[in-house]
């Protein structure tokens, strides 16, 4: 059987000391802003488009990708991680769909949740985590993980 793969862009927001994560009612579990990256965009691109979407905030990613000049060519901004995540696992252990997912850092100016897309989740879905809140939640622990890492790196920008 052949697995299907999407790539997929996920973006950690922090403000203030704390990282932004809403109850996903599919999956059940709290994620960050993420989706499928569209055939027109950059990964970068589809993360913040989707954390816009999402939740109202406008952005600003954390890139501390060095650029190399290229006459015909530009540097794009590099995940921070890029994970593998199984999707639709069969009765018989067979992966069908998986997601590649870039996932990126950015800095938010507030912490006022108001989602502007269509479908998304309400404001009272999302909740606030700092470093502490998250190591003694039931958040999965590569989401804990990150967002720990993302609350740090975007402190050490000297961003919100």
């Amino acid at each position: 059987m052949e697995t299907t793969r999407h790539f997929t862009a996920t973006v950690y927001l922090v403000h203030d000391g704390a990282t932004a994560l809403h109850d996903h009612p599919r999956l059940g579990i709290r994620i960050p802003p993420g989706g499928h990256v569209d055939r027109d965009e950059l990964p970068h691109e589809a993360g913040l488009r989707e954390a816009r979407e999402e939740t109202g905030l406008d952005p600003t990613l954390i890139d501390d990708t060095e650029a190399v000049g290229a006459p015909a060519g530009e540097t794009l901004p590099t995940p921070r991680h890029t994970m593998l995540y199984d999707i639709n696992v069969h009765d018989d252990g067979t992966v069908g769909h998986q997601h590649i997912d870039s996932v990126y850092f950015a800095a938010v100016d507030d912490r006022r949740i108001d989602p502007d897309g269509d479908d998304e989740v309400g404001a009272d879905a999302w909740a606030w985590y700092t470093p502490g809140e998250l190591r003694e939640s039931d958040v999965d622990s590569d989401t804990t993980a990150i967002g720990i890492e993302a609350i740090e790196t975007v402190g050490a920008a000297g961003e919100r």
